[in-house]
C-alpha cells in the first residue's frame, strides 16, 4: 500500500513538473519573440520592448529557482458532496493552474494552505489528514502522513499520530555552508508569526535554534506575495549583522520564488560606502548615543560661519570691503529655508551676491559712473566669478559631503572641542583619528545622519531627480497603453513597468535600485539580531521605513555589542518617539529549539543564566548522540571531530584578538580546508569571531577559549552564549584554565 502510494504521488507531481516546464517554455517563446520585435528607433517601444522582456526573463528565473521541492505537501479535506471522492489540495513553493486554469499546486502563502502548518488534531481547520511529500530531484522517495480525523483510523482514535519524520528529517541534515528554507516544515507558532499583519512594529523574540531567521525570511517571502501591490514598487528591506550572514541566507527567498529584496548589513546602508571594521567597543558606544545626532546637527551649523571682521574684496579692478553683517543676513535668510545645508547654500548665495551687487552699484554710482539697477546682472555676474568673492562665500558656507564633514570631525580635535563643550576630554580622544583612515560600521548612521542635514551636494544632481520623478509620472501613462498592447495584463501593473522606461543605463530592479538610492524608502523592513543595534543604527533603519512597518527579530540575551539595549523597550525608543506609539509595537516569542541537541541547550542556558542573561527559555525537541566535550587544544579538537567521520561543517568561533594566531596555527596543520570569516563559509574549516558566527549554524563547533570571550567585553557573556549555541550536532571548548561561571 506504501508503494502504491508512493507511486501516486509521484505520478501526481510528474504532471506538477510537466506544467511548470510547459510554463518555462512558454516563457522562453515569449522573451524570443519580444526581442525579435522590430521596433524601429522609436525610444519609448524599445524601452517596452526591454521591459517585457526583462519581465519574461524574471519569469524564467523564478521558474527555476523553485524546481527543488516543487511540491512538499498535500492535505485532505472533507469528501466531495456530490461523489463522495476525497479531497486533496497540493501544497508547494508556487501555485500553478493547468491549461483550463484549474488550481493544481497551492502557493503555501495563500490562506487555504494556512492549514497544513496549523491544524492539529483538536482543531483541524477543515483538514482530515496532512501528507508530506519528501523528494530528491525530482522524485518523491518518502511519504509522511499526520491523520487529523480519527474516521481514517476506522474508528481507533487510541491510533491517531502526529508524525515528525519530516521534521527531524530536516533538522538532522548536514549543513551546506547556506541557510535552507523550511517552507515544508514551518511550524504552527511559526506559521502564525509569518502570517501576521504587516501594519506596525512585529517583534519576535526567541532563543538560539528557535528558528527566528528562518521565520524573518519565510515572512518576508509571505508579505511580497501577499501584499503585492504594496511592496512591489517600494520593496523590502532585509537586515543582517555581517557580511558571513547576509552570505548564509542569499539563496532562501530565491528558493521561495522571491528576488525582489534588498539585503544589508549595517555596514552596506549608505550607498558608496561598505563598512567592514568594527570600532573598540568605547568608541563604537560612544558613537551609538542618540546625542551623535546633536553632535552632527552642529557640526554642520557651524559650518555656516559669520566672519569676525570686514574683508577686502577686488572685482574687476574695484575694491569692495564684505561687511559681516551682510554675510550673517544672507545666513538667516538661508537657515530660514528649512532646505538642508548644501541646498540652503543657493538662498545664501544668492542673497549674499544680490546685497553686495546693490552694495556695488551705490559704489559706482558714487564714483559718478553712470549706471541703474538694469545693471545689477551684470554686476552680480562678475561678482559670482571673481576668486575673492568665492573664496569668500566658501569660507562662510561651503558645500560638503557627509563623508568630508565626518572626516574633518575626527581629525581636527579644536573643532571638536568647539562644538562638544560639555563633553570631557576622554569622550573626545575615543572619536581621534586620521583623515584617511577607513570608515567603520559605526560610522554608517553618523554618515547618514549627516546626509540628512546636509542634502544633496550637488544642486543640478537634485534638480535632475525631480525631473526624473516627474518623467515617471508620464510614463505610467505609456506604461497602461503598453500592457494592452502587449496582452499582458494581470502578469505586470503599470507603476512597475513604467519603473523600466528609462535610459538603458538607468534600466534596474527595484532592488537594485533601493539599494543604490539613499532616499529609498522601504515598504517593510525585517530586521534580524536587532538586539545588537545602537540608538543610531535605529534611527538610520528607521529613515529607511518611515511607515515603520518592521519586523524586528532577535534575542536581548544574545546581545554582544557595547551599544545594544537590554529590553525590546528601550530598543525601540527611537522608532517610537511618543508615548501614544509605546503600545504600537506586538511581542511574539517562539520557545521551541529546533536546532540546538538537548545536551549542548543545557549547557549553554545555564553558563547564560549564571551570568544574569535574559534568556527565554526554549524547549529543545532532539538529543544528539555526542556529549559536550572540553579539550586543551584547537587543532586536537579538529582531529577529533574529523575522526568521527560524521561529515557536515565544522566552525572554529575565537576572541577577534586572538583569530590571528588561531588563523596561522590551523593554517600550518590544515592548509587550504581553513577559510576566514565570510569567505571561509564553504571551507571544511570556518574560522569565525563571535559576531561573525551570529546567525550561522553549523554540524560542529569548536569554541576557543570561553573566558578570553566573556572577557573580550561588558557583552562578552552574551556572545560567549551566541558561540556554543551555532552547533547542530556536536561542540566542542578548547580551554587550557578555569571556565566561566555556570559550567
Amino acid at each position: 500500500m506504501v508503494d502504491q502510494e508512493l507511486q501516486r504521488e509521484q505520478d501526481y507531481v510528474a504532471t506538477l513538473y510537466a506544467r511548470l516546464d510547459a510554463l518555462q517554455s512558454e516563457a522562453e517563446h515569449q522573451l524570443t519573440a519580444v526581442r525579435m520585435l522590430d521596433v524601429g528607433g522609436n525610444h519609448q517601444s524599445r524601452s517596452e520592448r526591454d521591459t517585457f522582456a526583462r519581465l519574461y526573463e524574471d519569469r524564467i528565473v523564478q521558474l527555476r529557482e523553485v524546481d527543488d521541492r516543487l511540491a512538499f505537501g498535500r492535505l485532505e479535506t472533507a469528501p466531495d458532496e456530490a461523489t463522495g471522492a476525497p479531497v486533496y489540495r497540493y501544497i508547494g513553493r508556487v501555485g500553478l493552474r493547468d491549461e483550463e486554469l484549474q488550481p493544481i499546486l497551492l502557493d503555501w502563502r495563500v490562506p487555504q494552505a494556512s492549514a497544513f502548518y496549523q491544524a492539529t488534531a483538536a482543531t483541524p481547520l477543515g483538514a482530515r489528514a496532512r501528507r508530506h511529500l519528501l523528494s530528491k530531484g525530482r522524485s518523491i522517495i518518502r511519504i509522511e502522513d499526520e491523520i487529523l480525523d480519527s474516521a481514517l483510523l476506522d474508528g481507533d482514535a487510541a491510533a491517531l499520530h502526529q508524525g515528525e519524520g519530516a521534521l527531524l528529517a530536516a533538522l538532522t541534515a548536514q549543513r551546506t555552508g547556506h541557510m535552507s528554507d523550511i517552507v515544508s516544515t514551518i511550524q504552527a507558532e511559526q506559521d502564525r508569526i509569518i502570517r501576521a499583519d504587516l501594519k506596525g512594529v512585529l517583534v519576535v523574540q526567541g532563543g538560539p535554534g528557535t528558528g527566528k531567521t528562518a521565520v524573518a525570511l519565510h515572512r518576508a517571502a509571505y508579505l511580497l506575495y501577499t501584499h503585492r501591490d504594496r511592496l512591489k514598487n517600494s520593496g523590502v528591506l532585509i537586515v543582517g549583522p555581517s557580511k558571513s550572514f547576509l552570505q548564509y541566507i542569499e539563496a532562501v527567498l530565491p528558493s521561495l520564488g522571491e528576488t525582489g529584496v534588498v539585503l544589508a548589513s549595517v555596514g552596506q546602508l549608505y550607498p558608496g560606502v561598505e563598512a567592514t571594521r568594527e570600532d573598540a567597543p568605547a568608541v563604537a558606544a560612544l558613537k551609538g548615543q542618540p546625542f551623535m545626532a546633536d553632535l552632527i546637527a552642529r557640526a554642520v551649523r557651524s559650518r555656516q560661519r559669520v566672519p569676525t571682521a570686514a574683508k577686502q574684496l577686488v572685482v574687476n579692478g574695484d575694491r569692495l570691503t564684505l561687511h559681516p553683517h551682510l554675510i550673517e543676513h544672507a545666513i538667516y535668510r538661508a537657515r530660514a529655508s528649512g532646505k538642508p545645508h548644501n541646498e540652503a547654500r543657493v538662498t545664501f548665495v544668492k542673497n549674499a551676491l544680490g546685497a553686495l551687487s546693490r552694495e556695488w552699484l551705490a559704489q559706482l554710482k558714487a564714483q559718478g559712473r553712470s549706471m541703474d539697477d538694469t545693471d545689477l546682472p551684470m554686476l552680480r555676474e562678475d561678482l559670482r566669478l571673481a576668486d575673492d568673492v568665492r573664496v569668500a562665500l566658501n569660507t562662510a558656507w561651503l558645500p560638503l559631503t557627509p563623508e568630508k564633514l565626518l572626516q574633518d570631525l575626527y581629525a581636527r580635535p579644536q573643532w571638536l572641542a568647539q562644538i562638544t563643550p560639555k563633553w570631557t576630554p576622554e569622550q573626545r580622544a575615543l572619536l581621534a583619528r586620521p583623515r584617511d583612515a577607513e570608515f567603520t560600521i559605526a560610522d554608517i548612521p553618523l554618515l547618514d545622519e549627516a546626509a540628512e542635514y546636509l542634502g544633496e551636494y550637488n544642486v543640478v544632481d537634485a534638480a535632475k531627480k525631480r525631473e526624473q520623478k516627474e518623467q515617471r509620472k508620464r510614463d505610467i501613462e505609456n506604461a497602461e497603453s503598453a500592457i494592452q498592447n502587449m496582452e499582458v495584463k494581470g502578469l505586470v501593473n503599470a507603476k512597475a513597468l513604467a519603473d523600466n522606461f528609462a535610459e538603458l543605463g538607468d534600466r534596474a530592479t527595484t532592488s537594485e535600485r533601493a539599494a543604490l538610492d539613499r532616499s529609498w524608502t522601504y515598504g517593510h523592513v525585517v530586521i534580524d539580531e536587532a538586539q545588537e543595534l545602537s540608538p543610531m543604527q535605529w534611527r538610520l533603519v528607521l529613515r529607511r521605513g518611515p511607515l515603520r512597518s518592521f519586523t524586528i527579530v532577535g534575542d536581548i540575551a544574545q546581545a554582544a555589542s557595547a551599544a545594544a539595549a537590554t529590553s525590546w523597550k528601550d530598543a525601540l525608543k527611537p522608532i517610537l518617539d511618543s508615548s501614544l506609539e509605546a503600545d504600537r509595537w506586538r511581542l511574539e516569542e517562539l520557545t521551541v529549539n529546533y536546532r540546538t541537541p538537548s545536551q549542548i541547550a543545557q549547557v549553554a542556558e545555564t553558563v547564560a543564566i549564571a551570568h544574569q542573561l535574559p534568556i527565554t527559555q526554549s524547549r529543545a525537541v532532539r538529543a544528539s548522540e555526542w556529549p559536550v566535550e572540553i579539550v586543551t587544544d584547537v587543532a586536537d579538537a579538529v582531529r577529533r571531530d574529523r575522526a568521527l567521520k560524521a561529515g557536515g561543517t565544522l566552525a572554529v568561533i575565537v576572541v577577534d584578538a586572538a583569530i590571528e594566531a588561531i588563523h596561522d596555527t590551523l593554517i600550518a596543520e590544515f592548509g587550504s580546508d581553513v577559510g576566514l570569516g565570510a569567505a571561509g563559509l564553504m571551507r571544511d574549516i570556518a574560522l569565525l569571531t563571535p559576531q561573525d558566527a551570529k546567525g550561522l549554524e553549523f554540524d560542529a563547533v569548536i569554541v576557543v577559549d570561553p573566558s578570553a570571550i566573556v572577557a573580550a567585553s561588558e557583552r562578552g557573556a552574551g556572545a560567549l552564549y551566541v558561540a556554543m549555541t551555532r552547533a547542530t550536532q556536536r561542540l566542542y571548548l578548547v580551554a587550557d584554565g578555569p571556565l566561566p561561571a555556570g559550567f
